[in-house]
């Protein structure tokens, strides 16, 4: 191979490289653009599933699978993410300068990292992913199937499946709760919501 020739290969390989680089992140552009946006009546549970059949499809599998009730499930991913993919909780500021984030929960479900790695291991779901809907309801369906075995909270009950959810279940079985009024009405709020997304889906089947 003359010099020319060599330089000329060379040159194209780059040339390849480059193309492959760009095509890589315009893939992931693409993928990041498609995040499903939340959902415009969150508050209605028809709504929520008629504007995505396919959220239907996850929560009642995740329930199912769980022996979990759909209407809580729905109620405890409202009140922690809004139904957004990626929501984390906010950086407070010091003097107009952001601190370090107050927890690594993130997603759908708001699972902390540690959590996240165990509902993995435990339901042999390794590739989840906590901005993804199946992932993150899957998720919130095993946490509530944990929740029923060790503090034997049923299903049902959004109250306390909230106040387990939110405090972990040491927390909850130490009765962490008790000191945060704040919680505890958050905790009847998801409870309300559930039962008010239990009454639409009888209504709209």
């Amino acid at each position: 191979m003359t010099i020319k020739k060599s330089i000329v290969s060379i040159r194209a390989r780059r040339l390849h490289c480059r193309l492959m680089i760009a095509a890589a992140l315009a893939v992931t552009l693409i993928i990041a653009g498609c995040a499903s946006p939340p959902p415009r009546r969150p508050d209605n549970a028809c709504k929520i599933f008629k504007e995505k059949p396919k959220w239907h499809k996850h929560t009642h599998r995740a329930a199912k699978k769980w022996k979990a009730d759909a209407p809580v499930l729905l109620a405890i991913m409202r009140q922690e993410s809004g139904f957004d993919a990626n929501a984390k909780p906010r950086r407070k500021r010091f003097l107009g300068i952001p601190l370090k984030r107050p927890s690594s929960a993130f997603g759908y479900a708001q699972a902390l990292d540690g959590t996240w790695r165990l509902y993995k291991k435990s339901a042999g779901n390794f590739m989840a992913q906590r901005d993804r809907f199946s992932d993150a309801m899957d998720f919130i369906g095993w946490y509530v199937a944990q929740t029923r075995k060790q503090l034997n909270i049923p299903a049902h009950d959004g109250y306390r499946n909230y106040l387990a959810y939110h405090e972990g279940w040491t927390g909850y079985a130490q009765g962490t709760y008790k000191r945060k009024k704040w919680l505890i009405s958050t905790a009847k709020r998801v409870a309300n919501r559930a039962a008010q997304y239990r009454a639409q889906l009888k209504r709209c089947g």
